[in-house]
């Protein structure tokens, strides 16, 4: 879809041009005049108007249209993305567009970014934008393929660049693909099935059933699936991009197919919804997709719980305590806290067999991070303030935001239980996914730095944005990225 290239065909039925906008004119040698000059005028119009659109368009001739695209000196990585996103909407709009050649003018200013930074994150934007979920439609026509030649200095650079890019959105669009699909098709056994494909990329792929499981002592996980046919299963990836051995950076993500709430029924209202709860493993398993295809000089395991959360005949009961993998004994006061049980154990196990050199975990775990952040922010909690101001500088520069929520032993004291070590809810003082978060916190050792991200606002949206087109998102996968690249290679 995008090539970098040193040649410009200027009779292509589409051209581009990449314009500053502190000099709004084109000057070129590899377009001839006639054609420059229109150009031209048409951008002392928008100067003299003042339009402030940063993407325009207009025929050149009866065979010829012409798209300007106008870069601020002040845009950073995600407000690129996202004029990537909006290019991506503008040529959906033209019927018939199969070509473009685009043009980036030598004179490309910005305090932050290169210029290969800036136009590779603009067409970053452009392919994440690109996404679309239709294979259940029996009528569905397949979205526009456009080509795109892009003419830049040093395009060989680029293109070897751009592939690092483009990992990241496979790694993207398979957590989207995941969370999209329905729940009679992604259940924990099949989701397995779909993690086992990647083993053709060199990840190390282990899988637990639940005969495994109870020998392994993780209660805690299996009472979440003891309601339902579908077998419980914990998936472990590794990727060992070093040949150095180390402690490896380890991600941890919540699986819950589908998610009834138990006996704890939830509302009939938005239920199928509730196919999005396995959002937190979609990103592990895309991050872990993206760290294979680029190679990634690091060492890393991904750890997913898979299970489906049904008010069986053999359901789990509010009352009901359990033994953890950990040895800490649970009370399950309310069955729909269930991401928190499948949690616990994956956290224990992830620190006892893997030692690594943190812990991050991802789960759309409480509604109540939704009625704080809304679906702007994921909730952030953590005994580690330098993970925390790293995942929140890289936050702000993509636009995948974090926010930080306080972990305090008062919050503590009200996951004690009367009969177990820990209760699975508070009901007594309010602060949902603080006290979730404490709960978690039992789970991991003092000593190991954890990051917990509750993303139950950000993995699933009903309205379209910049660079998804509405539904699975795949928060996650490009944080947790840019964590790695920019710290830990």
């Amino acid at each position: 879809m995008i090539n970098f290239t040193k040649e410009f065909d200027d009779k292509c039925e589409n051209l581009g041009f990449f314009v500053p906008e502190h000099k709004l004119n084109l000057n070129t040698s590899k377009l001839d005049n006639e054609k420059k000059d229109k150009i031209n005028k048409f951008l002392k119009k928008i100067e003299s108007s003042k339009d402030k659109k940063k993407l325009h368009s207009f025929d050149l001739s009866d065979k010829q249209r012409c798209f300007v695209i106008i870069i601020k000196e002040k845009l950073i990585n995600f407000e690129l993305n996202d004029l990537g996103g909006s290019f991506k909407n503008l040529t959906n709009s033209y019927k018939g567009l199969n070509k473009i050649n685009l043009l980036v003018s030598d004179n490309l200013k910005n305090k932050k970014l290169s210029e290969d930074e800036v136009i590779s994150e603009f067409f970053y934007g452009y392919v994440l934008k690109s996404y679309s979920f239709k294979k259940y439609k029996s009528k569905s026509k397949l979205d526009p393929y456009v080509k795109i030649d892009v003419c830049v200095n040093k395009h060989e650079k680029f293109n070897k660049e751009f592939q690092s890019l483009l990992s990241v959105k496979e790694g993207v669009f398979l957590a989207r693909d995941l969370v999209s699909e329905p729940p009679n098709v992604l259940n924990p056994k099949n989701y397995t099935e779909e993690i086992l494909k990647l083993k053709k990329l060199g990840l190390k792929v282990e899988i637990f059933g639940e005969k495994d499981l109870k020998k392994m002592g993780m209660n805690s996980l299996l009472g979440v699936g003891q309601g339902s046919a579908n077998e419980t299963f914990l998936v472990t990836l590794q990727w060992n991009g070093k040949k150095e051995k180390g402690k490896p950076l380890c991600f941890v993500g919540k699986g819950v197919c589908f998610d009834t709430g138990g006996i704890s029924l939830k509302p009939a209202r938005f239920m199928e919804e509730m196919k999005y709860d396995m959002g937190g493993s979609a990103v592990v398993v895309g991050l872990m997709k993206t760290l294979a295809l680029r190679k990634a000089k690091i060492n890393a395991v991904g750890i997913v719980g898979l299970v489906e959360n049904m008010p069986g005949s053999n359901a789990q009961r509010p009352g009901d305590i359990v033994k953890s993998y950990s040895g800490k004994t649970i009370e399950v006061l309310n069955t729909d806290a269930e991401g928190r049980l499948v949690l616990a154990d994956a956290l224990a196990y992830a620190e006892k067999e893997f030692k690594p050199k943190f812990i991050i975990d991802l789960a759309t775990l409480t509604g109540a991070i939704i009625m704080a952040l809304g679906e702007e922010y994921a909730g952030l909690f953590s005994n580690d303030d330098d993970l925390s101001e790293k995942l929140f500088e890289i936050g702000n520069a993509i636009n995948e935001k974090v926010w930080r929520l306080p972990l305090h032993k008062n919050y503590d004291k009200l996951m004690n239980s009367k009969y177990a070590d820990v209760q699975n809810i508070n009901y007594a003082g309010g602060a949902g996914s603080i006290t979730a978060a404490q709960f978690l916190q039992r789970f991991v050792s003092k000593d190991m730095p954890w990051v917990h991200l509750d993303i139950a606002g950000m993995a699933f949206s009903k309205k379209a944005a910049s660079i998804n087109s509405g539904g699975a998102t795949g928060f996650g996968v490009r944080l947790l990225n840019d964590l790695i690249k920019k710290h830990y290679e």
